[in-house]
């Protein structure tokens, strides 16, 4: 009879695009030459929408505009959950404090370095934008 509310972390994922190019990024934990989409925890008293700025910005320097949900995954960790959405590129150049992220960069769709398996939400994200520009998926 025991109910309980387990505590979940919520954590954003977004694919920033600008024209046929995505915005991915190599974090010091990725393996050589592996990339994705930039994520990252929702502080308190955050919208989603205010997660998703803020994260582009700390990590890369990019602004984005028409922020759209996208979908959502159970993360590998017990109490996360990832909600995913797209953005496009509004201003900005690139920059890293190599820290968090090591590099970060944008890239065509149909020259993607290594990213995420088909089983995450990364891939789902990238897959779906590929597939709008009227690319295969691999």
């Amino acid at each position: 009879g025991l109910v309980t509310f387990p505590r979940i972390s919520p954590a954003i994922i977004v694919l920033v695009e600008r024209g046929n190019e995505i915005l991915l990024a190599r974090s010091p934990r990725f393996k050589k030459d592996f990339y994705s989409v930039l994520a990252g925890f929702v502080e308190p008293g955050e919208t989603l929408e205010d997660t998703v700025k803020r994260e582009v910005r700390e990590e890369t320097g990019i602004e984005v505009t028409d922020i759209t949900y996208f979908g959502s995954q159970p993360w590998p960790f017990p109490d996360s959950l990832m909600i995913g959405f797209t953005a496009t590129y509004a201003g900005g150049t690139v920059t890293t404090d190599a820290k968090e992220i090591i590099t970060a960069g944008w890239f065509d769709y149909r020259t993607l370095p290594p990213v995420p398996s088909a089983i995450s939400i990364a891939r789902r994200l990238i897959d779906a934008f590929i597939l709008r520009k009227g690319g295969c998926v691999r």
